[in-house]
């Protein structure tokens, strides 16, 4: 073998795609994946630890839901600025300033809790409302940032597969985290549960600050870095606008996993076991989805994995939409998990290919409005059409409206010529 082939042998083994065991443990995106898996799963440890104090100190479900809007405003209202710096700074300081802001906010409600043990009513709603903003600044911080830089650490032919795997410690953590801050509450205390949050963030914290990660990019020259640019930049990029309106209807469509799992239980005569297994199975379904798709390492195009998501989440919603016992219930919640995962997977990757290097933080921000903007919306909507006629009915509202948009964005709509840049 001559040294030119030696020398092409080893090119072409160089920028072969990796699979999924190769991200993982890739010293760079591996970093990303796992601390982005013990942070998920902080998240809702803390939650679930906040909702339990807040009604223990308050008795009503209104304080409970100020939980999260305390949580979740700042990343609707702050999220499109936020994006902006990642286009315009360093997305590797940008996340470690977020998982900072995530490691206070839990462990101050932690250390609240632990010198003020006694704290009753208002008094032990104030470290627990303070804590949970703090991380909701954190996650808005550095939840553009970390997205965008996903493309910057991985090869061509991977994308499909990093994103695969970027969206299954949103899912691990729904499934952890909350059994995880209940067990803790209920045989350690609050501020257990609290403190082992923030030691989850801190774990990621230390991951960002051994790993060396790429430069970012130098400034396009000339380029416009205001927000409205990505805002302009979407509306001409058809195929780009409807997967954005499509990541909101995934957001609405798999709220009801979370707060129409009550009223389904009761409807079925179940109690809380029965909420937390229907929940459980949705998050189950889509790591199964998420999981499969990583294995799969592309071989289906992103726009296909949206479409067919989009659909098997519009077929879960129908079988809900007419549950008449625990099994179909299961059944329901099953598929729609495993559309959520796939709709999630392919969304995610069809915005990421599309978005231009130097809007991409923008346009990642946009997705994260969308997909949360949309959630109490659906919580409005679909839990007002469970009260007024039934929760199936609500079930229903959702199945039409996420058939809609799948028809609407079926893989055809979603691929296109990109739009010409100035």
């Amino acid at each position: 073998m001559t040294s030119e082939t030696t020398r092409a042998t080893e090119t072409t083994t160089a920028v072969r795609p990796r699979g999924a065991l190769g991200l993982m443990f890739d010293p760079v995106f591996g970093a990303l994946f796992w601390g982005k898996m013990f942070s998920v799963v902080a998240v809702w440890t803390h939650g679930i630890v906040a909702a339990i104090v807040m009604y223990d100190a308050t008795r009503s479900a209104l304080m409970v839901g100020l939980v999260g809007v305390v949580q979740f405003a700042p990343q609707l209202i702050l999220s499109p600025t936020s994006g902006k710096w990642a286009d315009t700074g360093n997305p590797a300081r940008q996340i470690l300033l977020g998982r900072v802001l995530c490691v206070a906010g839990s462990g101050s409600a932690a250390a609240w809790l632990f010198i003020e043990p006694g704290l009753q009513g208002i008094s032990a709603a104030v470290p627990v409302l303070i804590g949970t903003a703090l991380v909701g600044f954190g996650f808005v911080v550095g939840g553009p940032a970390m997205q965008s830089i996903v493309p910057n650490l991985i090869r061509d032919g991977e994308l499909s597969t990093a994103m695969a795997l970027n969206s299954i410690p949103m899912t691990i953590g729904r499934i952890v985290g909350p059994a995880t801050g209940a067990y803790l509450a209920a045989h350690f205390g609050s501020a257990a549960g609290f403190a082992v949050s923030a030691g989850l963030h801190l774990v990621f914290t230390i991951l960002l600050l051994v790993v060396r990660f790429p430069a970012p990019p130098a400034r396009r020259s000339g380029a416009d870095y205001r927000v409205r640019a990505a805002l302009k930049y979407v509306w001409a990029d058809r195929p780009l606008l409807l997967a954005l309106l499509a990541v909101a209807t995934v957001g609405f469509a798999s709220d009801p996993s979370i707060t129409l799992t009550p009223s389904m239980a009761d409807e079925l005569g179940g109690g809380a076991k029965l909420v937390g297994t229907l929940s459980a199975v949705f998050g189950v379904g889509a790591a199964v989805g998420m999981v499969v798709l990583a294995l799969m390492r592309g071989r289906m195009a992103s726009a296909r994995v949206s479409s067919i998501g989009l659909a098997r989440l519009a077929a879960g919603c129908g079988v809900l939409a007419d549950a008449t016992g625990p099994v179909v219930a299961l059944a329901g919640f099953a598929l729609a998990g495993l559309g959520f995962g796939w709709a999630m997977t392919g969304l995610s990757t069809v915005v990421q290919e599309r978005a231009p290097e130097e809007l991409r933080g923008r346009i990642m921000a946009l997705w994260l409005v969308g997909f949360l903007g949309s959630r109490p919306i659906a919580a409005a909507l679909l839990g007002g059409t469970a009260d007024a006629v039934s929760v199936q009915a609500a079930f229903a509202v959702a199945a039409a409206l996420t058939l809609v948009v799948a028809l609407w964005c079926r893989p055809s709509n979603l691929l296109g010529p990109l739009p010409e840049r100035a």
